[in-house]
C-alpha cells in the first residue's frame, strides 16, 4: 500500500491497546539529515468551540505506529 504525506491528514490515529481516538494527523516531524520520519503530530482538540484555546498537540513517535489502514493509523504507546 502506498500513501502520500498529504493523505495522512485524512487518517485517524487510534490506539490498539484501548481504542482511544487521538484525532487526525496534522503534521509530521522529519529528520532533515537522514530523511526519516520521527513522529506524527495530532493537533490538540479545541476547548469550548475554540474560545478557550486548544489542548496540547499529541506527538506520536514513529516507533509507536503499528499499522496503516485505508482511513486509520493504529498505534501502540
Amino acid at each position: 500500500m502506498e500513501t502520500r504525506i498529504a493523505e495522512l491528514r485524512y487518517k485517524e490515529v487510534i490506539s490498539v491497546e484501548d481504542g482511544s481516538r487521538y484525532g487526525y494527523v496534522g503534521d509530521m516531524e522529519v529528520d532533515l539529515e537522514t530523511g526519516q520520519v520521527r513522529a506524527l503530530v495530532v493537533p490538540g482538540r479545541r476547548r469550548f468551540f475554540g474560545l478557550l484555546g486548544r489542548e496540547e498537540d499529541k506527538v506520536i513517535p514513529w516507533g509507536a505506529v503499528k499499522r496503516f489502514g485505508e482511513d486509520i493509523i493504529l498505534i501502540e504507546r
